[in-house]
């Protein structure tokens, strides 16, 4: 399973960005995709995940400002981030895995970078 993020970049404080996920390889039928972020020193955290029953959830911290969405087809996942703080600084992954549960997310992607800078 491969996953291979992209979109990230240097936005000002209150502006947008789209990052997605293109997924190859992952043949269950079951799965959950999801966004996680990590900046140095802190733990990485969860953003934001959707599964194959259309669940979604989000962190608290960008509920109403984030919007996760897949494209089965094309086996892409996106994350539109909206109205962009100075604390949502970080490395960005996709994750994939058979449930939500974090030890269920067995792929991960290479990360890209979104940088919140006036």
């Amino acid at each position: 399973v491969q996953l291979v993020e992209s979109g990230g970049g240097l936005v000002q404080p209150g502006g947008s960005l789209r990052l997605s996920c293109v997924a190859s390889g992952y043949t269950g039928s079951r799965y959950c995709m999801g966004w996680f972020r990590q900046v140095p020193g802190k733990e990485r955290e969860g953003v934001a995940a959707v599964d194959s029953d259309g669940s979604v959830s989000y962190a608290d911290s960008v509920k109403g400002r984030f919007t996760i969405s897949q494209d089965n087809a094309k086996k892409l996942l996106y994350l539109q981030m909206n109205s962009l703080k100075l604390e949502a600084t970080a490395m960005y992954y996709c994750a994939a895995g058979p449930s939500c549960y974090y030890s269920d997310l067995n792929y991960w992607g290479q990360g890209t970078q979104v940088t919140v800078s006036s």
